[in-house]
């Protein structure tokens, strides 16, 4: 094996370490329970928002540039600051950090100990992430070439077991095909990975680089080609996870996501079923704690312009996870929801116009013009989240295409964009810098 290969390989297998973490592992059953036999489309809408715009966020940041800031700064100077720390935050101590830990003790421990708390699992678990995390340079390489194959093996010996010896038939469900897909979309939502995506790019481009890949077409070749790699395996893992929830035999959705994952495992791998998971739960959660915390350290370190120390942050980030984790689960998924619904509509708009059209539109103004779009439509589904419109409103807001499937920002920022870009397409750019 060439040395492309391998680094291609390590860099591949970190990345899908770093986005298949503990959302990722107990959201595809929970799902699967739900969906009946509408399994093959309810994979493909998973696919969009937790394989595909992943792919498309990590895309759009090595055209732009190294880093987040290079992607943001193009469209406005304030977007970098204030979106990035959004997007931090999230992926960071207030959802995705804290529920590896949760995931960690609910899935991996306590149904060997029951009568074990939360307290202790958690402050080992991130005392652990600190360690591994206070040295960034090692990242990449201890998650991609020690933690990832192992993760993998012991997932994909779950889901072929599974796929040749089923648990049961396909569950009932009242759900349509429109209703699957679009539960299978905003679920993938909750993976935050296409939010992960854009700050991780930033630490995969710099492990490229960092192993002599320095010009930007030799660059572009081994994150592009890693990022599919990480995809397939995605794909895989997903579509295989989800499979396993529509033929687990439970129906009932009050069952906690946790107690049907550990179902799943002892039904298909009898005794060893609890050992498997719980290693495979350590493993996908610690690699994305790994990855998150420096991801938080390295961003806020370069915002604050080295006022505020990585190793300071990588120990905040720690220590505010620590305590959002003991939590549950379950509590920080349903806190994470209307977050993420306004959260993810901005963030896609971003990746989306970026990739598509970041080499032939050099205005800034219909990308800026195109993310108000989707956030006055965020704004209404944080709204509509918490209650906060009448019915009246809700059936108005029914009229604006897809509103009701969770994508009503698709038209809205496309009209904006391009009625922007028709306008004011042959201005200049130093005119339209001056105006923002």
């Amino acid at each position: 094996m060439n040395k492309k290969t391998r680094d291609i390989l390590t860099i591949g297998f970190a990345l899908f370490a770093m986005f298949f973490g503990a959302g990722n592992l107990l959201l595809p059953p929970y799902i699967g329970i739900q969906i009946g036999n509408h399994v093959l489309i309810t994979i493909l809408a998973f696919g969009l928002t937790g394989i595909l715009l992943p792919f498309l966020g990590i895309l759009s940041v090595v055209i732009a540039g190294d880093k987040f800031e290079d992607l943001a700064a193009k469209i406005h100077p304030l977007l970098s600051p204030i979106l990035g720390t959004v997007i931090m935050l999230c992926i960071g101590p207030l959802i995705a950090i804290p529920r590896t830990a949760a995931t960690t003790y609910e899935v991996g421990i306590l149904p060997s100990f029951p009568e074990s708390g939360p307290i202790w699992t958690s402050l080992i678990f991130f005392i652990v992430t600190w360690l591994l995390t206070i040295r960034p340079s090692r990242v990449v390489d201890i998650i991609g070439n020690i933690l990832t194959p192992l993760l993998l093996v012991l997932l994909i010996t779950l889901i072929l077991t599974g796929i040749f010896s089923p648990i049961d038939s396909y569950n009932e469900s009242a759900l349509s095909s429109g209703q699957s897909f679009t539960l299978g979309f905003i679920d993938g939502y909750q993976t935050l990975d296409v939010l992960a995506s854009v700050i991780f790019a930033g630490i995969i481009i710099a492990a490229s680089k960092a192993k002599g890949y320095q010009n930007t077409r030799s660059k572009m070749q081994v994150v592009i080609t890693a990022g599919a790699l990480s995809s397939t395996f995605l794909f895989i893992i997903y579509g295989g996870l989800i499979y396993l929830g529509a033929t687990s035999g439970i129906s009932g959705t009050s069952i906690k996501r946790s107690e049907l994952l550990m179902h799943i495992s002892r039904s298909i791998l009898g005794p060893y079923g609890n050992i498997g998971i719980a290693i495979s739960i350590a493993l996908a959660c610690l690699t994305t704690s790994i990855a998150l915390v420096a991801a938080f350290g390295t961003f806020f370190s370069s915002l604050s312009k080295g006022k505020l120390g990585y190793k300071l942050l990588v120990t905040i980030c720690c220590v505010a996870s620590f305590v959002l984790s003991i939590t549950g689960v379950d509590n920080i998924i349903t806190f994470a929801y209307p977050i993420l619904s306004f959260v993810y509509p901005i963030a896609i708009t971003l990746v989306l116009y970026s990739v598509f059209f970041g080499r032939i539109v050099k205005n800034r103004k219909p990308y800026l013009y195109a993310l108000l779009a989707s956030m006055v439509i965020a704004v209404f589904y944080l709204l509509k989240h918490f209650s906060l419109l009448s019915e009246s409103n809700l059936e108005a807001l029914n009229y604006i295409p897809f509103f009701q499937y969770e994508l009503g920002w698709v038209i809205p920022s496309a009209i904006c964009f391009f009625a922007t870009w028709a306008i004011g397409g042959s201005e200049n750019q130093k005119q339209v810098d001056q105006s923002l």
